[in-house]
């Protein structure tokens, strides 16, 4: 539910008020989820983590395609949304939907700190101990962001936000916001 102050900041010209898409994108532990679950409580977005859309249950990389195929319903019934993942190839999927994009990059030692610091994410582990078992490859991976050259470094992440024409912010990074560029968000 849209609370009436915020239908009326998002009403365009016309009075009716504009859809709200927003895109966040980071490392592995840089606050997406947290940051995606409080964007949805505040503006009553409905919230869509891309893990759920990258892996079958196999824990293998499910087919491009399928995977489109899922953000494409899902965007097509949901007017309003905030998606977030570290997927490049499947941020590409979504990024012609959104209004906005957030770019979180606080750093490799926060996004390590944050997953040494993760509560049990029942969506994706079976136990804690399940997840736990994990967090050692995990580290590595998150400490390889800068350096790594895949879908989800921060080269492809970059390029992402450098590419998208829209409303965007950055969190951290090096990168000045570019002229016109807001450095923090509203909401």
């Amino acid at each position: 539910m849209v609370h009436r102050r915020e239908a009326e900041r998002t009403a365009g010209a016309s009075g009716a008020a504009s859809s709200r898409r927003i895109v966040l994108f980071g490392n592995s532990g840089s606050g997406k989820t947290t940051m995606a679950r409080a964007l949805a409580r505040r503006h009553g977005l409905t919230h869509l983590d891309l893990d759920g859309l990258a892996w079958d249950a196999s824990r293998n990389r499910r087919p491009l395609a399928d995977s489109a195929a899922e953000i494409d319903r899902f965007v097509g019934e949901h007017a309003n949304w905030v998606i977030e993942g570290c997927y490049g190839d499947l941020l590409e999927q979504v990024l012609p939907h959104a209004t906005e994009v957030r770019f979180l990059n606080p750093g490799v030692e926060v996004c390590v700190a944050n997953c040494l610091a993760r509560p049990w994410e029942p969506e994706k582990y079976p136990s804690k101990e399940a997840q736990d078992e994990m967090l050692d490859f995990l580290i590595g991976w998150v400490r390889e962001y800068e350096s790594r050259a895949d879908e989800y470094s921060l080269a492809r992440h970059r390029a992402l936000f450098d590419g998208f024409g829209g409303t965007k912010f950055m969190y951290g990074g090096e990168r000045p916001p570019r002229s016109g560029e807001p450095r923090s968000p509203p909401g």
